[in-house]
């Protein structure tokens, strides 16, 4: 089980809440898990209790804290499906990505100078640890079924550390155009690692609900363990 913390941000002039796990023993590196569009819900605290079981110290930073502070939200409740997608309409994702920072920031006094701090998004998250990777000082960064990856390309010049993007095939708010400028468009990017799920959907990876797709979900995630315990 883990606790809410506070977390500063960049500008010093406020704060935000982000659900900390924490490993027994020492950390052998930090990790911040990036929400979907469903703030901070129980799926997202246990991938957050699942890497502390793994060794990491694992920070959910609240993204919606400026619109609906605490916000939880199930994707399988269609109501509160459209709720999210109000939330993502109104979402700041430079300001989220100022967020994603501090927190980085607050893991690191957390475990030294010398700690390592990667990220892994879903969803928004999926695009905002590739938005991270462009613009924050991480370690390392792993995207699940990012959306709109495509129009961020352009920015992919200051990506200096590792990326992995994990890509569905029949993901149906990411269709095959976006998906094939997403390859053409890393394909010459030596940071970038890209997998694809064929028949997969979107949500393939979340840790609970209807959504999961089990064999899939195992194989993405046990990719992910490997890449943190490489470049982490």
């Amino acid at each position: 089980m883990g606790e809410t913390t506070s977390v500063t941000t960049l500008s010093g002039d406020a704060s935000f809440g982000a659900y900390v796990a924490r490993p027994t023993g020492t950390a052998k590196a930090a990790v911040v898990v990036i929400q979907e569009i469903f703030g901070v819900n129980e799926g997202i605290r246990r991938k957050c209790d699942a890497l502390a079981a793994s060794g990491y110290l694992a920070f959910a930073p609240d993204l919606f804290w400026r619109m609906e502070p605490g916000i939880e939200l199930d994707p399988d409740v269609p109501d509160q499906l459209q709720q999210a997608f109000g939330l993502f309409g109104k979402f700041d994702q430079d300001e989220g990505i100022k967020d994603i920072e501090a927190t980085i920031k607050t893991a690191r006094a957390v475990l030294g100078p010398d700690g390592k701090v990667g990220c892994v998004g879903y969803c928004l998250g999926g695009r905002l640890a590739f938005m991270a990777a462009c613009r924050t000082d991480g370690d390392a960064f792993v995207g699940y079924y990012g959306v709109g990856i495509d129009g961020l390309l352009g920015e992919q010049h200051a990506i200096g550390k590792p990326v992995l993007l994990h890509i569905p095939t029949a993901d149906h708010f990411v269709g095959p155009d976006v998906q094939k400028a997403m390859h053409d468009g890393l394909a010459d990017n030596r940071h970038a690692t890209l997998h694809d799920y064929d028949g997969l959907d979107h949500g393939f990876a979340a840790q609970m609900g209807q959504r999961r797709d089990e064999a899939g979900a195992q194989l993405a995630d046990s990719r992910t363990a490997a890449f943190f315990a490489e470049h982490l």
